[in-house]
């Protein structure tokens, strides 16, 4: 089971808000998309959102959103002005449809991003953006899980740099139980809720980060 961070009822202001941020961010103030996506990924805003911090669901625009993140990387302030502008962008849509996928799976956008580039979306973009977001989200779902084929557990043991064996010793989990899970020859989602929070610290992890999806 999927375990989200927030209610649906905050989610069409989220994909709302982070639609704007793209928006603004990339056709306003003329960020290259890729760019102002690094930043927002490394960002503890996106973090935030992921989170299902209140100020970043419901509290800020989109102008918010994106003028937070580019101050965060480079202490700056964006000024320009939004203008307006009749319909929705593709940059809007790239921002609304992956705040939805976000949701929906409960990934982080870092995975998202690291998947799929401004271009990969926009692409997407001409032969979904009138379907239901569910389509958009099933064929994006499809396409991450082939590339993070590796378990969370390993993918994110290996990003901190620590091996089985010091996982172990550190975590207080059997070396078993950790091969076992990160091979998949035994569920971490049916894992204690004990040893998942003593391995989620050791890797500076949350506990969903661990589960299978």
């Amino acid at each position: 089971m999927v375990i989200r961070a927030y209610q649906e009822m905050y989610l069409s202001k989220a994909q709302a808000a982070l639609g704007d941020a793209f928006d603004y961010a990339i056709n306003i103030c003329s960020i290259p998309g890729d760019d102002f996506i690094k930043l927002f990924t490394a960002s503890s805003i996106s973090k935030r959102m992921e989170n299902g911090e209140p100020a970043y669901l419901a509290g800020k625009s989109g102008m918010d959103i994106a003028s937070d993140v580019v101050f965060e990387a480079t202490g700056r302030h964006l000024e320009t002005e939004p203008q307006e502008h009749f319909g929705r962008s593709v940059e809007y849509w790239i921002g609304w449809a992956v705040c939805y996928y976000q949701w929906y799976f409960a990934r982080s956008f870092r995975e998202i991003f690291e998947v799929f580039s401004l271009d990969d979306l926009q692409k997407m973009y001409y032969t979904l953006h009138e379907a239901d977001i569910t389509k958009f989200a099933d064929i994006a779902d499809e396409r991450i899980r082939d590339h993070f084929k590796e378990t969370g557990l390993k993918r994110i043991r290996t990003l901190y740099g620590c091996t089985q064996a010091e996982l172990a010793k550190r975590s207080g989990v059997s070396l078993r139980s950790i091969q076992m899970y990160e091979q998949r020859n035994k569920d971490i989602n049916k894992a204690s809720a004990e040893s998942l929070y003593r391995i989620a610290k050791v890797l500076g992890c949350t506990i969903e980060d661990l589960l299978e999806k």
